[in-house]
């Protein structure tokens, strides 16, 4: 007993001197902040699937309130799925899984744990929902015409890369300044790791801030170069044409009118009074949410029996231009407002955002296919063609 004693004393005593400082001059170092060190490991692709549908917790957020009238989604005749289903479900990543056809849901499906009223990130899905504010902005009159200068809603942006370019440029992601959608991170970051440390993880800046001094390389309009700034100016004429948050816009002119069945939140760069919503990559939402942003869009812009976003600016914003304006046709190396062609399907187009996220809109068939990913990071080879690959044997199986 008295060793046993004796040995409990010395462990305790052990453990005790973990935790004391070896002297006054040598204070024991301060944890890093648990949020922090959430926010850096989000991508992380061992936890990344249960970080897609969590980031409430783990972000500043700004909710997007829901209306009083659902548009209900009606059940379809349940589709049979391909063979290999669930090996390409596995392959490629699925959290959760989508399928409506001649505007019914035939196939829902939910792994990892997931569950209907989970809200997952959207990544750059984000980007196409942006477009369509800025298309409501427009028939508000709260935007004269995207042929308007950015810096005419946000004066900070003259005198930097961004003067002259317009909201159309924007659209288009064809701004014309120096940014590389590249995150490297280390001794020598890219502008885009450095936005992503400092703005979405530190919250010690605002994504659009270095819109303001960014430089340019190019003329406005003369090429494409895919950039998440471009997208986030477009979030700051937003706020700055409207008077409103991003969030508070989005819940009175789409949202609501859409029906959409649950509220949305966007993550942002700051607490309230500080940060804005990240317009670019931040939007959170079910599934079933976004099969109704798709079936809208396949819809013209009609969504519940009612037009919510001009029939004009649908077709406009999924009209694609080849990222080489010589191109003798589009091909699925083009892009829309804010929106991506995919492949060589005729009309068919995709909102789609990082780590496998995609609203894949195929009008000959009257299908929609939303797939929420987990894709680890980087991206596997040969993922997104796998997926797609995916989609047109979905597509086939609905034609018989």
């Amino acid at each position: 007993m008295m060793r046993m004693t004796t040995a409990r004393a010395l462990i305790a005593a052990s453990l005790a001197a973990l935790w004391m400082p070896a002297s006054a001059e040598s204070p024991p170092p301060v944890p890093q902040d648990p949020v922090i060190a959430m926010r850096q490991h989000w991508l992380d692709a061992d936890i990344n699937s249960y970080n897609f549908r969590n980031s409430w917790q783990i972000f500043e957020t700004r909710p997007v309130a829901k209306g009083d009238q659902v548009w209900p989604l009606a059940a379809g005749r349940v589709t049979t799925m391909p063979a290999d289903y669930d090996a390409w479900a596995r392959r490629t990543y699925t959290n959760a899984l989508l399928v409506i056809h001649d505007g019914k849901v035939v196939f829902e499906d939910y792994r990892n744990r997931t569950v209907p009223e989970d809200r997952f990130i959207s990544f750059s899905m984000a980007k196409t929902i942006t477009a369509l504010l800025v298309g409501l902005a427009l028939e508000d009159g709260k935007i004269a015409s995207i042929d308007d200068p950015a810096s005419k809603y946000v004066p900070e942006l003259k005198g930097g890369g961004y003067e002259g370019v317009s909201i159309r440029h924007l659209l288009q992601m064809r701004s014309g300044v120096a940014y590389e959608e590249r995150y490297d991170f280390g001794a020598n970051p890219s502008l885009a790791a450095l936005i992503h440390m400092n703005a979405i993880v530190a919250n010690k800046e605002r994504f659009a801030d270095r819109a303001r001094t960014i430089s340019k390389t190019a003329a406005p309009g003369s090429r494409f170069n895919y950039a998440t700034l471009d997208t986030a100016v477009l979030g700051w004429v937003l706020e700055r044409a409207t008077g409103e948050t991003l969030a508070s816009y989005m819940s009175r002119r789409l949202w609501q009118p859409m029906g959409a069945e649950a509220d949305g939140f966007f993550i942002a760069d700051g607490p309230d009074g500080v940060g804005r919503e990240l317009s670019g990559m931040g939007y959170n939402a079910r599934l079933r949410d976004f099969g109704r942003i798709g079936l809208m869009l396949l819809n013209k812009g009609k969504a519940n029996g009612r037009q919510v976003v001009p029939e004009s600016w649908v077709t406009q914003a999924t009209a694609m231009v080849p990222f080489e304006p010589t191109s003798a046709k589009p091909t699925r190396d083009a892009y829309g407002f804010q929106i991506w062609k995919l492949d060589d399907e005729p009309g068919a187009y995709s909102a789609v955002g990082l780590a496998g996220q995609f609203i894949y809109v195929h009008p000959a068939s009257s299908t929609v296919i939303v797939k929420l990913s987990h894709f680890p990071n980087p991206e596997p080879a040969g993922v997104v063609d796998e997926t797609v690959k995916g989609f047109h044997a979905i597509i086939s199986g609905l034609k018989k």
